[in-house]
């Protein structure tokens, strides 16, 4: 028998067939097309388990069970997506609907804790008893697993790490508070970053880089202008490294996780990003005299992490 993960994005139906090893032998792939119904968006998820199916040269009468990681919030026992924003579901049965498809066994699960969950198992945490995953990305997204199992508070929404609050007087999210970690660490906050300095500066180089249109910039562009050794682009990404390691010493100092990786598009600066986040959290986590410390690094699976943890969520 094979598990199923699905990693339901704003862009992506992503599936994949997982063996005992927790390794992808099939996939299957669709946009998801937004906006457009959930019964629409859940008949290409079954059309994906197909192709997966396919693809790993197995029936889906082989399937033991199917995972979905998906955004928002969801209820595991009814099976209900109760809101995803990004998604416009909106109280959404989607376990029901799905069996009406394909009568298989179906666990819902936040992404990021499904994400979280994959690099626990099978990626960078292996072998750890307290996990905490962070992924840089559109957001600040962020999951718990302590002792093989996801950590999700007492109502399943619990491990949104991108609303702890960094400045109190900051800038407003659109989870309702003000000065989140996420207005401040996510990809899209860099971005954001590197474009007002670039407005600041017209002399920097980050402006050759984005031939000369600031519609151009992405999350490299400052750390690319800072290897070329442009000053501004210096300023935005040690910045930038400051509010990611608040936010971690922050985590550390409320949990003491044996570990937290990094993932998502930023991560990829590799130590580049991490060094200077060390630095920072050795200096004021409140453990800083602790024999045993946080091990921080970055995530292994990539993109493959919300589907291999969401072919685990019936562990």
């Amino acid at each position: 028998m094979y598990r199923i993960g699905v990693d339901l994005g704003g862009t992506n139906i992503a599936v994949g067939v997982i063996n005992d090893k927790y390794e992808i032998i099939g996939r299957g792939k669709r946009k998801t097309a937004m906006p457009r119904p959930a019964k629409e968006i859940l008949t290409d998820i079954v059309a994906c388990i197909r192709m997966a199916c396919d693809d790993a040269g197995i029936s889906t009468d082989e399937i033991q069970s199917v995972g979905i990681g998906t955004p928002g919030t969801v209820n595991k026992e009814t099976g209900v997506i109760e809101y995803a924003n990004n998604l416009q579901f909106d109280k959404v049965p989607a376990v029901a609907i799905l069996k009406e498809m394909l009568d298989v066994p179906y666990y819902l699960e936040n992404d990021a804790n499904a994400a979280a969950l994959g690099e626990a198992m099978a990626g960078a945490g292996v072998g750890k008893k307290s996990f905490v995953a962070v992924t840089l990305g559109t957001g600040v997204g962020g999951g718990i697993v302590v002792n093989g199992k996801i950590w999700s508070g007492c109502n399943g929404a619990g491990g949104e790490l991108g609303h702890i609050v960094i400045r109190f007087d900051g800038e407003p999210c659109n989870c309702g508070r003000i000065g989140c970690w996420e207005r401040y660490a996510s990809a899209t906050a860099l971005v954001s970053q590197t474009k007002a300095m670039m407005e600041q500066h017209p002399e920097s180089r980050m402006w050759e880089l984005a031939e000369g249109s600031i519609d151009n910039v992405g999350g490299r562009t400052a750390y690319d202008a800072m290897r070329l050794g442009d000053a501004w682009a210096t300023q935005v990404v040690r910045q930038y490294e400051e509010y990611v390691a608040v936010g971690t010493v922050n985590i550390i100092n409320a949990m003491q996780p044996e570990m937290i990786c990094f993932g998502g598009g930023i991560s990829n600066e590799g130590e580049t990003l991490l060094a200077p986040v060390r630095a920072y959290v050795e200096k004021f986590r409140y453990s800083r005299y602790c024999s045993t410390q946080t091990e921080i690094c970055r995530a292994k699976l990539g993109n493959d992490a919300g589907i291999i943890g969401a072919a685990l969520l019936d562990e």
